[in-house]
């Protein structure tokens, strides 16, 4: 027999075996992270020989050991006992007879960690260990971040973070889904506002879409994503995030403008990545600095930049001042309007000053008056007051070591009436045949003060004297004529 045709049957005999012939086999992964204070769930498929087949029923109950396999005491759940008293709590959520394994177990602490095998135990005889095969439960006490990638038109960058403008850009936020009470939650947030944002589950993945077109207002914006997990004793977040660089065109701002005055100013706001640069044109041809123009720079940003040009008036009869900005992504114009400088604009502005000078000084002359009439009339009605007094006492009274005598009539109360309607009497008082004082006299009179004083009411006339006794006039008296003649040192009035 041909060797050729005796190696094809030999591999036919191998090939039929592995499909007629099963073993005891699990499929378990190889690690699985669990936080601390959440649940596990461990994805779990056996196989078993065919002659087991009929021992494998609903009854059938599976069991975990860890770390060993092959003493009872390594035995840490066992669907078939009270979960109150296996080692650790779990439930296990396939059916045994479709040959699905899968637990869950909760609760998860770090002395859980470890390598778990997995028993099946049916009726009659199928009772078998998978020793071969096991899983690693780590359990971690911190999350780990999030994973995110940048696309543009659907294509993934890779080190990159820089897009161009127009384009559509996405955001992908994953993390791996892990057990908890709740399910875990993907947010984005921004220092921008924050487009709408998908979420979806690829497998162990639960993942966000960030969907928008690339502008200015993208230009060095960080995105943050944070997975959050609800646990049983707290919750736990986790965050990633990527800051945006878009490349655009110059922008000039519209603030851009000229001030004439002896010289004219123009400024050009620019604002563009890569950073642009600006350029000069009057009358359609580039200005450098020279004696009659000059050109300065001022730096806002990474991306803006203020220009500035000066122009001397012979350069200002033109109205046709451009200002060219561009970089690797385009280019940007704007005309500025020139005002030529003229002497009138001075002369207006000096007269301006002058009225306003002249308005001012009037305000303060206003004032002052004010002033000067309201203290004039506080003065006068001080004074006023100051005269109206009425000496109220027969004696001495001591004023600066100066000795002061005052006389005064009390009057019966029926004379001291004013009738309103009665009009005033006058009289006028002669002093005549006044002798010359002597020398002793003179110096008494220079202590004394003579006076008389003619109170007239209805009729009555009173007069007093601060020397010699008063004259007594009758009540029926009049006025008229009073002359008063020094009689023996005394006053003698004559009527």
């Amino acid at each position: 027999m041909d060797i050729w045709i005796v190696k094809k049957i030999i591999l036919l005999s191998f090939l039929l075996k592995g499909v007629c012939c099963r073993d005891f086999n699990v499929s378990l992964p190889e690690k699985i992270q669990a936080l601390n204070g959440s649940c596990v769930i461990v994805k779990c498929r056996f196989d078993i020989k065919e002659s087991y087949d009929k021992d494998l029923t609903e009854r059938a109950a599976g069991v975990w050991y860890k770390d060993k396999h092959d003493t009872s005491s390594s035995v840490v759940f066992n669907s078939s006992a009270s979960m109150q008293n296996s080692f650790i709590k779990g439930n296990i959520t396939g059916k045994l007879k479709d040959k699905d394994c899968t637990t869950v177990f909760y609760d998860i602490r770090s002395i859980h960690s470890g390598q778990y095998f997995f028993r099946i135990e049916g009726e009659g005889g199928l009772k078998w260990t998978f020793t071969k095969s096991n899983t690693s439960v780590v359990v971690i006490e911190t999350l780990e971040n999030p994973r995110v990638l940048l696309y543009e038109d659907k294509q993934e960058l890779h080190n990159q973070q820089e897009v161009l403008e127009g384009r559509s850009v996405s955001l992908r936020c994953s993390a791996e889904t892990l057990c908890s009470s709740s399910p875990a939650t993907l947010t984005w947030s921004s220092t921008a506002r924050i487009p709408h944002s998908e979420s979806s589950k690829l497998q162990d993945l639960i993942v966000s879409d960030l969907n928008f077109t690339a502008a200015p207002r993208h230009n060095r914006v960080t995105f943050i994503c944070s997975i959050s997990y609800q646990l049983q004793d707290n919750n736990k977040t986790a965050h990633s995030s990527i800051t945006l660089h878009v490349q655009y065109a110059p922008r000039i701002s519209n603030s851009s403008s000229c001030n004439s005055t002896n010289v004219t100013v123009c400024f050009c706001e620019v604002d563009g990545n890569p950073s642009p640069v600006v350029e000069w044109h009057l009358s359609g041809r580039p200005v450098s600095n020279s004696s009659n123009t000059f050109i300065s720079e001022e730096r806002l940003s990474n991306t803006s930049l203020r220009s500035f040009i000066s122009l001397h008036q012979s350069l200002t009869h033109t109205n046709t001042l451009l200002c060219f900005s561009k970089n690797t992504r385009g280019n940007a114009t704007q005309i500025l309007q020139l005002t030529p400088f003229s002497q009138d604009r001075g002369v207006h502005s000096f007269s301006v000053l002058i009225g306003v000078a002249v308005g001012v000084s009037l305000i303060m002359m206003c004032i002052i008056i004010y002033c000067v009439r309201k203290e004039r009339c506080r003065c006068l009605q001080t004074k006023q007051e100051d005269t109206t007094g009425v000496i109220t006492t027969d004696g001495a009274v001591q004023l600066e070591n100066k000795t002061e005598y005052a006389n005064y009539i009390i009057l019966p109360p029926e004379l001291t009436t004013i009738h309103p309607q009665e009009s005033l009497h006058y009289a006028s008082v002669e002093f005549k045949n006044i002798k010359q004082e002597s020398k002793e006299m003179k110096e008494k009179s220079s202590l004394t003060t003579d006076y008389a004083v003619i109170n007239y009411s209805g009729g009555v006339t009173e007069t007093e004297s601060s020397v010699g006794d008063p004259p007594q006039i009758s009540k029926s008296s009049s006025c008229s004529s009073i002359d008063v003649s020094e009689v023996d040192g005394n006053l003698s009035p004559e009527v």
